[in-house]
Formats: structure tokens, sequence, C-alpha cells
């Protein structure tokens, strides 16, 4: 006497034949029908996620534009709070000159030139880390200094920046502009 097998109990993929499915002579086909409804779902599945790939990419692209435009708009206007700061400084400059114009001391204006001068400097070093290096009668230093006149003399051992004629400046710890000096070179042997 056979034993009927369900499909649960067969090896997968295994066909297994009912006796019902054999009387009627349709044994294969009738099992067959399960292997095409997983196809069917597979392919269901696999569109799903076909799906689900194109709307990530498409999300990706829109991030990847849209933070594109953000970093231009950052670089656009990445010196507005430097420029917001430097507005007031203008402010002054400006009643300066229109003091200067309608008045003649000279002594006053000059006070009030070097006062807007010391907020400038004081409000660029301390709030966005530009601050001037000393020269004068440090040792030259290529790194620090570019030398636009240089003279020999006796007093010095080493060369030495005599007067700076244009300032050196930092940004935080980096030179951004080397200071333009005139530098004492010690005489030669002669």
């Amino acid at each position: 006497m056979e034993e009927d097998i369900t499909q649960d109990e067969a090896a997968p993929g295994a066909v297994v034949e009912t006796a019902d499915a054999v009387a009627e002579g349709g044994g294969k086909e009738a099992v067959n029908e399960a292997p095409a409804d997983k196809v069917a779902d597979l392919e269901a599945k696999l569109a799903e996620a076909h799906d689900q790939f194109l709307r990530k990419a498409a999300e990706f692209e829109n991030f990847r534009k849209r933070m594109n435009q953000e970093k231009a708009s950052a670089i656009e206007f990445a010196n507005q709070s430097l420029l917001l700061d430097l507005i007031p400084i203008i402010d002054d400059f400006e009643r300066a000159i229109i003091s200067g114009e309608t008045t003649n001391d000279m002594t006053a204006f000059l006070e009030g030139v070097k006062m807007i001068e010391k907020r400038l400097t004081t409000q660029l070093e301390a709030k966005w880390g530009l601050k001037r290096f000393k020269s004068v009668g440090e040792p030259f230093d290529p790194n620090l200094h570019e030398a636009l006149f240089m003279e020999k003399s006796p007093d010095v051992q080493e060369a030495v920046v005599q007067e700076d004629m244009f300032k050196g400046y930092y940004l935080k710890d980096r030179v951004i502009r080397a200071a333009k000096v005139k530098v004492l070179m010690p005489e030669d042997g002669e």
C-alpha cells in the first residue's frame, strides 16, 4: 500500500504525485503550479526592489544636487559675517572724513583715525584670527619676511630686519602675507 506524501514532506523541488492526481492523469501538472506561483511572487518582489532602488537613486541624486547648491551658496556668502563687521568701521571712516572736511583740528582728526584703525585691527584679531607680527629687530626669516632692501652694517652678526615697509600677517597660525622689510646684513671680511 502506497502512502500519500504531501508537498511539505517531500524534498525541495521534488514533484509529488498524489493518488487522486495519478488517477486523473494529470499528476505532474497539478503540482507544477506552485513553482509558477513562486516565480510570479519573486518577479513581483524583484519589481518592488527595482522600484525602491530607482527611488533611492533619485533621492540620492536630489540630495547631491541640494548639497551642491548649498555649498555654492555658502561659498558665495562666506564673507557675509566679516563684511557685516566691517560696515560700522566704514561708517566711522565716513564720519572721520566729514569731520576732517569741516574742522581744522588735525590732532583730533588723527586721533579719530587712530581709534578707527585700532578698532579694526582689534576686531579682526579677536573675531577672525588675523594678527600682525613684529619684524623690526628680529632675525631675517624668509618664511616670514620678504627683503625689499638690504644694507650692510658692521653692527650685526646675522641678517636682521631694520624696518617694516609693509607689515606681515598671520591668519590663525598661517602666514598669509610676509612682511616686506629692509634688512641689515653683516659686512663681509673686506
